[in-house]
């Protein structure tokens, strides 16, 4: 495993606590350290310098497409991970060892699991969701989604119809126990329904009691030639009366 950071591996000490080979690079030296042919994850400090994190992500990302990527952020900065990161999943600085070894295990086997279905498109009515450049358009505009409503998203629409309770989409979606409880998955729900709009925000169907799914718009109903052609006019319709 390979932690870029300015610092030390202080910036995330539960590591010492786990069975990884680690080894540490300056974040300036990613490209040299990220050719090392046996890396199995890459972790990346921006608990400091967001936007130097956000760079650094995207620049493994492109060179390394294959690797899991992990962000390393403090509990402040997690408004500012979004999906252009490019990153897997992100750690907090005081994450426990059980969180960081769940997400690191998801990481790989999310990773793994895309290089193999080919990071296939998900196209549902006026929905396109490609994994693979983390983008979501709908009727052809760009929906501005942060990293977690993405991910979200984009597991109940690999699904459509299934329903699932909030803590299973807790940890599907955010891999552990969130400090914010199930809350925070209502919360992402309600960011999502406000970004697609009135006319889409169905889309997220809630199941009382129960948790969310995600509902296929149903198709357009085809047009029939009766529908296409004019009203009779009123001549038409009068009935015929004989004056015999």
């Amino acid at each position: 495993m390979l932690l870029l950071t300015d610092g030390d591996r202080d910036v995330l000490p539960v590591l010492d606590l786990l069975p990884y080979a680690v080894q540490t690079a300056p974040l300036a030296r990613w490209a040299e350290a990220a050719k090392t042919p046996d890396v199995a994850a890459i972790l990346v400090d921006a608990s400091e310098q967001l936007n130097q994190g956000r760079t650094t992500c995207r620049l493994i990302r492109a060179n390394r497409p294959d690797t899991p990527l992990l962000a390393v952020v403090r509990e402040a900065g997690l408004v500012s991970v979004a999906v252009d990161w490019r990153a897997d999943d992100f750690l907090l600085t005081t994450a426990g060892p059980t969180e960081v070894a769940t997400r690191l295990s998801m990481a790989v086997s999310r990773r793994g699991a895309a290089t193999t279905a080919g990071q296939e498109l998900i196209r549902i009515g006026d929905l396109t969701i490609d994994p693979h450049s983390y983008t979501t358009r709908l009727r052809g505009d760009s929906l501005a989604l942060t990293y977690k409503e993405f991910e979200l998203l984009k597991f109940l629409a690999q699904q459509p119809g299934r329903v699932f309770s909030r803590d299973q989409l807790l940890r599907e979606v955010w891999g552990y126990d969130y400090f914010g409880g199930t809350r925070t998955v209502d919360v992402h729900v309600r960011r999502l329904r406000a970004k697609l709009g009135p006319h889409s925000e169905s889309m997220i169907g809630t199941v009382r009691q129960v948790g969310y799914k995600f509902v296929a718009p149903a198709p357009a109903s085809p047009l029939r030639v009766a529908d296409m052609l004019p009203a009779p006019a009123a001549w038409d319709r009068a009935p015929i009366t004989s004056s015999i």
